[in-house]
């Protein structure tokens, strides 16, 4: 099984940007929430090695041809899945995630705020690099 690297910069209220490795070769940027203590819906998870499981579809239904990160202490629902924004809410920041990943093919600004580009061709060069297959995730 495959293991991925995910190499972060600083955290910020706008979001923590990352840069995704396998096999030494960059695969592409995720963008996470802000460090909050691990806390439900609002951080970042910890520095870890995590199993990451490939799902057709979202539990919900809601987003389709993702992975689901397993593992982490009092956390459940974590996904990689598209999106641009993972700001802190409660600090009027925009986010797509919920406590999730977000791939991207770069790391820029929307508005102001930081956020990864190109979130959907991302998640193709992770889909090439894991060929849709569970992965360990190891985070830094």
């Amino acid at each position: 099984m495959k293991t991925l690297r995910l190499y972060r910069a600083g955290s910020t209220d706008q979001g923590t940007p990352g840069a995704l490795v396998c096999d030494g070769q960059h695969v592409c940027y995720m963008m996470e929430l802000p460090e909050r203590d691990n806390q439900p819906n609002i951080s970042r998870i910890p520095r870890g090695r995590y199993l990451v499981k490939y799902l057709p579809r979202s539990g919900s239904g809601k987003y389709h041809d993702v992975y689901h990160i397993t593992g982490v202490k009092g956390r459940t629902g974590i996904l990689i899945h598209g999106g641009n924004y993972a700001g802190d809410r409660e600090l009027n920041y925009r986010t797509d995630s919920w406590g999730c990943f977000l791939p991207s093919s770069r790391i820029g600004k929307i508005g102001g705020q930081i956020a990864g580009l190109a979130s959907r061709a991302a998640l193709r060069k992770l889909h090439n690099a894991t060929q849709r297959q569970d992965f360990y995730l190891e985070v830094y």
